[in-house]
């Protein structure tokens, strides 16, 4: 079966979507790209052989779970994603669950889907891809500025976002719009990090070949 890849799944939609928010709206998030990708990955940010410390997450169902205990001992693949309002969260989270997930099931290796929802939030993810893999909040952003991956929306941006109908405050556990760059970091064993992709432009995400050939 041919790879799907997430950039040509976000063409396709950034097509339809550019036509129905019109010009102005999509000149707004133009330039919110254009500006992140300017400013580049933050100084300090996770990298290739730090040492992820434990953390307290938030399931579903809105108990208290560590992130060390949902990896259970194993390699991991960890997802920091913006929020199940986000599309391009979405088709990432999608395109994970059909073509990366098995594979890891087959390696023996955890996938976890990290954000600052609420449980709400996470559970519209799961719904919404049929997910089969932990989605978990980390409803302070703890874990991400530990990581040194957070992020907002512009001012523009928010005021776009409220003209299509939604704040990112309402759907985060803090009531913040703080949200992580899109990440995906591999851990092995030992909580080090083996693998770190941060997406500042939060229209790009690692693609599944990228993860499975760092895993190999």
């Amino acid at each position: 079966m041919a790879t799907a890849y997430i950039s040509d799944q976000v063409d396709e939609f950034n097509q339809g979507f550019s036509a129905q928010i019109g010009p102005d709206l999509s000149a707004v998030f133009d330039r919110e790209q254009l500006d992140l990708t300017s400013a580049g990955v933050p100084a300090g940010s996770v990298a290739v052989g730090d040492v992820v410390s434990d953390a307290e997450l938030v399931g579903l169902d809105g108990a208290t779970v560590s992130l060390f205990g949902i990896t259970a001992g194993r390699p991991a693949v960890l997802v920091f994603y913006r929020g199940a309002w986000c599309p391009y969260c979405n088709i990432t989270l999608r395109t994970y669950e059909r073509e990366l997930r098995p594979e890891l099931d087959r390696l023996g290796v955890a996938l976890v889907a990290i954000s600052p929802q609420t449980p709400d939030g996470s559970t519209a993810a799961v719904k919404g891809g049929e997910l089969n893999f932990p989605v978990l909040s980390d409803p302070s952003n703890a874990l991400v500025r530990a990581l040194g991956i957070l992020t907002a929306p512009s001012g523009e941006a928010r005021a776009a976002h409220t003209a299509l109908g939604f704040d990112v405050a309402d759907s985060n556990a803090d009531s913040t719009a703080d949200i992580p760059f899109p990440t995906v970091l591999i851990v092995d064993a030992h909580h080090t990090v083996r693998f770190v992709g941060v997406h500042v432009d939060y229209t790009t995400r690692t693609e599944v070949p990228a993860i499975l050939a760092a895993l190999a």
